[in-house]
Order: structure tokens, then C-alpha cells, then sequence
């Protein structure tokens, strides 16, 4: 079976066209989701928080986080998911899902594990 691969991430955000030009560039089929026009829905955020941690999902670092005043309250996992439905661009992205493998940011090595996986 051939490995294709669904990416979240925006156009601006350098890791998310770096893990789109390393999977094109290993001919692995992508789906692209900008998350600037088509926010990732709430079974797809839940799906990489209840498997990766919520806290793995908020770019804490990202100036979007740091605007909106977030950095200033402790967020319940409660809050988490509403919080990134309402605003994808808080989340660390690219994310990046095979089939039931997920990952988030930048991850070449559990990249190439799929890869091996799938052949």
C-alpha cells in the first residue's frame, strides 16, 4: 500500500513547506490542508491531542499566542480544543498525519518512520 500522507500547516509557515517538499520529494501522496482558508476540524484536533498531549499542539512560542494574551492565563485542557478550533493558528504546525501516525512540528525521524512502515 502506498503511503499518502494529510499535512496542516499555512503557506507562511517554513516547516510546514519543508515536510510538504520532503514527502514530494520521496513521491509520497499529500493532502494539504491551509489552515488559513479551512481550519482543521474538531475530530482531527482532538485525534492529535488525546494522542500527542494538548500542550504538544499550542505554539507557545508563536507571536499569535503572545497577541492574543494567552501566554498570561493557564489554559485547562477543557479550553484547549475551542481555543485552537477558533483559532488554528495557534497551533504548531505542520501537523502531520499517516494514516494512525501522527506528528507535530518538524519531526524528519518520525517521518522516515512512516516511510519505512509503508514499505
Amino acid at each position: 500500500m502506498a503511503l499518502e500522507v494529510q499535512i496542516f500547516g499555512t503557506r507562511s509557515c517554513k516547516e510546514t513547506q519543508k515536510a510538504l517538499r520532503f514527502f514530494k520529494e520521496r513521491r509520497v501522496k499529500t493532502h494539504w490542508v491551509d489552515l488559513q482558508v479551512r481550519p482543521a476540524s474538531a475530530g482531527e484536533l482532538r485525534r492529535f491531542g488525546q494522542r500527542l498531549g494538548w500542550e504538544a499542539l499550542i505554539d507557545r512560542q508563536g507571536k499569535r499566542y503572545r497577541d492574543r494574551h494567552i501566554h498570561l492565563t493557564s489554559l485547562a485542557e477543557s479550553q484547549v480544543l475551542p481555543l485552537l478550533e477558533a483559532d488554528p493558528l495557534l497551533l504548531v504546525t505542520p501537523l502531520v498525519r499517516a494514516g494512525n501516525q501522527l506528528a507535530v512540528g518538524w519531526d524528519e525521524a518520525k517521518w522516515r518512520d512512516y516511510l519505512k512502515t509503508a514499505s
